[in-house]
């Protein structure tokens, strides 16, 4: 059998990206029994029907690391959060809940600062510094100007990543500089995938290189945070992990109570600026709990 990964599943087919080209491919009976359902992102094993017209069954899927649910993706890697310094101005509150959507999936995240020459008072640094010291990895660039765009090609290398972020902040502008030859590739395929029954819009993957992938996706298609309570919002804050459970009071919700170790850390390893944040989210997800 043949290894490879579902770029693409719509109407009943599902396109396997091998060594040996792309594959169109009817899953085996045994998955709908066992409610199985093959997605875009699956590692799987084919076997080959017929090799002149690339069609061939799916025959196997192999354990899922993670598992999206809009994007409807398997093992992604990575998401990429991007903003941009500029038109439109970068909003830490939007970033700071984009990064609890993506820290509640358990995902790999790199924030990606884009337009970074329209800042010409450079606010942006500060930014990417608060960041940087929260743990998380952070990339200036300019798809304009071509600023770092070697640098995001490198953090995109051997995983399945997917790019998350506001409109207008230029996703696909970085994209289409650091792979443009994806366009071209995913415009061959299609002529493939594009068969009249084939019309409706699903995830796929982009390859742009070996075992690289992008999701093609609008993304994470709502900032609700339907996955996050009271209770767990303090574990998707990073840089409170060696305090939350130091506080005097276990059920402690580091707002209000005396003695929380997490607020001794303010402005030590705590930036005031997240703190609020948190306390802000916080209070918005107790009044939507208390209206249950």
């Amino acid at each position: 059998m043949l290894k490879g990964t579902i770029i693409k599943g719509i109407g009943g087919f599902y396109y396997v990206d091998t060594e040996t080209g792309v594959y169109e491919c009817r899953a085996r009976g045994i998955f709908r029994k066992e409610g199985i359902k093959p997605t875009v992102g699956d590692n799987v094993e084919i076997s080959i029907l017929d090799e002149k017209n690339k069609e061939g069954s799916l025959d196997v899927i192999q354990q899922r690391k993670t598992l999206l649910i809009r994007p409807r993706v398997a093992n992604v890697d990575q998401a990429v959060i991007v903003f941009a310094a500029k038109s439109p101005n970068l909003n830490l509150d939007l970033l700071d809940r984009f990064l609890l959507l993506v820290e509640e999936q358990k995902l790999d995240i790199v924030i990606c600062i884009n337009k970074i020459d329209k800042d010409k008072t450079k606010q942006y640094e500060n930014i990417a510094e608060l960041y940087r010291a929260v743990g998380y990895t952070v990339l200036c660039v300019s798809a304009e100007k071509e600023i770092g765009i070697e640098e995001l090609k490198q953090t995109l290398q051997n995983k399945i990543s997917v790019f998350a972020g506001p409109s207008g902040v230029g996703k696909s502008s970085l994209i289409n500089i650091a792979f443009p030859h994806a366009k071209m590739e995913t415009g061959e395929i299609s002529k493939k995938i594009q068969r009249g029954r084939h019309t409706t819009r699903h995830a796929e993957l982009i390859q742009i290189g070996q075992q690289s992938y992008i999701v093609d996706s609008p993304g994470f298609t709502s900032l609700y945070l339907e996955g996050i309570t009271t209770e767990t919002l303090q574990y998707y804050f990073k840089e409170f992990q060696d305090y939350v459970h130091k506080c005097y009071y276990t059920s402690c919700s580091h707002t209000h109570e005396p003695d929380c170790a997490v607020k001794k850390q303010l402005n030590k390893d705590i930036s005031e600026i997240r703190y609020r944040r948190y306390v802000t989210i916080y209070e918005e997800l107790e009044e939507k709990e208390r209206k249950k």
